[in-house]
């Protein structure tokens, strides 16, 4: 991302062009770091041969650092701010479509929430035409568990209308959700074989003298109860992100079809946009999603809603969010929220 944005400025000063300086006019290039205080210390009480135990979990300060540039002009219900500190949400960004004809979004944000870190990242490009619009995206969310790039080619009806239809091709490229490394370890009981998979992880169990060592022979329990209650489980998650790591990302081909509504006034606006993925091409790879799904389709959905209405000078109400469902997977954000301004 440094590296892009480097090449872009050298670019654009030595070079000169007008047309790249138009390209860029009215777009921001912010860095900004923000932190606070996370989970406040939390003591772990155990029992060990009937002499009790404590420990304190330490949980350091959350901070992030974000940078970006972005040229996205600005519905009319959101807010102007002198300056961006990296914290905003705009639901916005989610749309497909949005005022200006060519616009763009590069960040990055390195972060730690809660004590676990975090290298977030969302690009993208759309090109807006009354009768078509293109959009290229690529996202990192490291909270949600999701990281995918894509793309859609699609064809607008009523494109200079406040509801706009389009229909067209999504391309999608993400690691193959679905594929649960831990199947191949379940028993015929259901239950999952994880002492010898541990052991072929290159951990070792001394039954006679109740010690437990892992791949590099430091002792990390020495007895059943850690061993099953804390050792195992991290044995488990570090399997599963391994072999997740150790395949090759999957082309996903899809049709999709979506809307795009846009109305705002001075006391009332809604703006909202939704997609549908209904149909997916299956090219019959091993990893590919429909060998999860029992070679059923399957249907791909996101949307978002922003709504403001004042009913007087004193009350307002509000709702915006946004929502995400792929390859079986959940994310969103969301807020809402009544203002009465008493005098």
């Amino acid at each position: 991302m440094i590296r892009f944005l480097i090449i872009l400025f050298l670019f654009v000063s030595v070079n000169g062009n007008a047309q790249i300086k138009k390209l860029f006019k009215f777009s921001t290039f912010y860095v900004a770091a923000n932190g606070g205080t996370s989970l406040s210390d939390r003591d772990v009480y155990s029992v060990d041969e009937s002499t009790l135990m404590y420990d304190t979990i330490f949980t350091p300060y959350d901070y992030s650092l974000t940078m970006g540039i972005r040229k996205i002009k600005r519905f009319n219900y959101e807010a102007t701010s002198p300056f961006k500190d990296g914290t905003e949400t705009s639901f916005s960004d989610a749309a497909n479509i949005g005022l200006a004809p060519f616009e763009f979004l590069f960040e990055v944000d390195y972060k730690r929430q809660e004590g676990i870190k975090y290298l977030d990242q969302h690009h993208f490009i759309r090109y807006v035409n009354p009768k078509w619009f293109a959009k290229v995206e690529y996202m990192v969310d490291g909270f949600a568990d999701i990281k995918y790039f894509e793309s859609s080619q699609r064809l607008r009806l009523n494109g200079n209308k406040k509801l706009s239809f389009n229909l067209g091709f999504a391309q999608r490229l993400a690691e193959p959700y679905g594929y649960d490394p831990l199947s191949d370890w379940i028993m015929e009981s259901g239950n999952i074989h994880y002492t010898q998979l541990a052991i072929e992880e290159g951990y070792n169990i001394d039954v006679f003298e109740s010690i437990y060592t892992d791949p590099n022979n430091n002792i990390v329990a020495t007895n059943n109860e850690i061993w099953n209650e804390v050792v195992i489980p991290n044995v488990l998650e570090n399997y599963v992100e391994k072999k997740r790591n150790e395949l090759a990302n999957q082309w996903q081909y899809s049709l999709v079809a979506g809307l795009d509504y846009y109305y705002y006034s001075k006391n009332f606006w809604l703006h909202t946009w939704a997609n549908i993925m209904p149909y997916h091409y299956n090219d019959g790879g091993l990893y590919s999603y429909h060998n999860f799904n029992d070679n059923e389709q399957w249907y791909d959905y996101s949307g978002g809603l922003i709504f403001g209405l004042k009913i007087n000078k004193h009350l307002g109400t509000f709702v915006e969010g946004k929502y995400h469902k792929y390859w079986n997977r959940e994310w969103y954000d969301f807020k809402l929220g009544i203002n009465y301004i008493i005098f």
